[in-house]
C-alpha cells in the first residue's frame, strides 16, 4: 500500500525577524511596553521620583502608571522607598546593563590597560565609546587621590564639551559629524565650552594634527581631561581612553606627559581588540 501524504518539509529556523516586518513601523511596535520603557528610562536618569512627579514627567495617568510600575517592580527593574514614597530604579537594571559589557571584549580587554593608565598618571582612567549623539563612559579605574574625577559607567556626556568625545569627533567623517551636532547642538555648560562652530571646526584638526584631545574644563569648571580615539580593525574610532581630574594637578606643563600615556595607552587597546595603532599626529 502506496503512502501518498505528502513529505514534511524539514523545520525552518527561526529568524531573528518575521519575514516582510519592518524595523521601524509604527504598527509593529507594542505601546504598552513602548510606555512602560520610557518610564524605566525616565527613572535612570536621576534620583527617585514620586508617582505624581513621574506622572507630570512622563505625561501618563497616575493610574497606568503605577500599573507599570509595579510590573516592573515585578521584575525587580525598579524598586519603591515607602518612607520618601519615591520610585527609582532597582539592582536588577545594573545586572541586566552589565551584560551589556559583557557582550563584548572591549571594555573586559580595556579594564587591565585602565588600571595600568591610572596607576602611571595618577589620574582617574575612563573609557567611553560613541551612543545617542553623546559619549557613553563604559568603564573607569578611580585615582587612590581624595579629589578625583568621576563619571560612573552609564554617564552619557555633549561630545563637544568631552576629552573622549572631542576625540571621536575629529576623525568622524564631516557630514556625519556635522548631522550629529546639528541634532544635539554646542550647549554651553562652563564660560569654556566651544559653543561656536567655527571655533570647534578648529579645535577638532588640532586634534587631528597632535593625536589627542583635551577638555580644558569646558564641562566643568576645575576639571581637565586628556582623551585619545581607539581604532577598531577597519580603522572606525570605536572607542576613547582618557584621564581626567583636577586642574591643581591636571596643569598645563602636565599635559604633554599624560598625552603621551593615553595615546600608549589607546594603541595597546585597539591592539587588543585587533585594531591598528591610533593616527599619528597630523593623520
Amino acid at each position: 500500500m502506496t503512502d501518498n501524504a505528502p513529505t514534511p518539509s524539514p523545520e525552518r529556523r527561526p529568524r531573528g525577524r518575521p519575514r516582510g516586518w519592518g524595523d521601524s513601523v509604527a504598527q509593529n511596535r507594542i505601546k504598552s511596553l513602548d510606555r512602560a520603557m520610557a518610564v524605566f528610562e525616565t527613572l535612570s536618569e536621576g534620583p527617585g521620583r514620586s508617582l505624581g512627579a513621574l506622572a507630570a514627567e512622563t505625561g501618563q495617568s497616575p493610574a497606568t502608571l503605577y500599573r507599570i510600575l509595579l510590573t516592573l517592580e515585578g521584575r525587580g527593574l525598579v524598586e519603591f522607598d515607602p518612607p520618601g514614597q519615591l520610585w527609582q530604579i532597582g539592582a536588577r537594571a545594573f545586572v541586566i546593563g552589565s551584560r551589556f559589557l559583557r557582550r563584548t571584549s572591549l571594555a573586559e580587554r580595556a579594564r587591565p590597560i585602565l588600571r595600568a593608565l591610572m596607576e602611571e598618571t595618577g589620574e582617574t582612567a575612563n573609557l567611553g565609546i560613541a551612543h545617542e549623539g553623546g559619549v557613553l563612559f563604559i568603564a573607569q579605574v578611580e585615582t587612590h587621590a581624595s579629589i578625583r574625577a568621576f563619571f560612573p559607567p552609564g554617564t552619557l556626556s555633549p561630545p563637544h564639551a568631552s576629552g573622549i568625545g572631542k576625540a571621536l569627533l575629529a576623525w568622524m567623517a564631516p557630514d556625519r559629524r556635522q548631522r550629529l551636532l546639528s541634532q544635539m547642538g554646542l550647549e554651553r555648560f562652563t564660560p569654556r565650552t566651544l559653543t561656536d562652530p567655527a571655533a570647534l571646526k578648529a579645535e577638532l584638526e588640532l586634534v587631528r594634527q597632535r593625536g589627542y584631545a583635551v577638555d580644558d574644563e569646558e564641562r566643568n569648571i576645575g576639571m581637565r581631561c586628556i582623551a585619545a580615539p581607539v581604532p577598531d580593525s577597519q580603522a572606525e574610532m570605536v572607542a576613547g581612553l582618557s584621564v581626567s581630574g583636577p586642574t591643581s594637578r591636571v596643569t598645563p606643563d602636565q599635559i604633554d606627559r599624560l598625552s603621551r600615556a593615553v595615546i600608549a595607552a589607546a594603541t595597546e587597546l585597539s591592539l587588543a581588540i585587533g585594531g591598528e595603532p591610533p593616527p599619528a599626529p597630523g593623520g
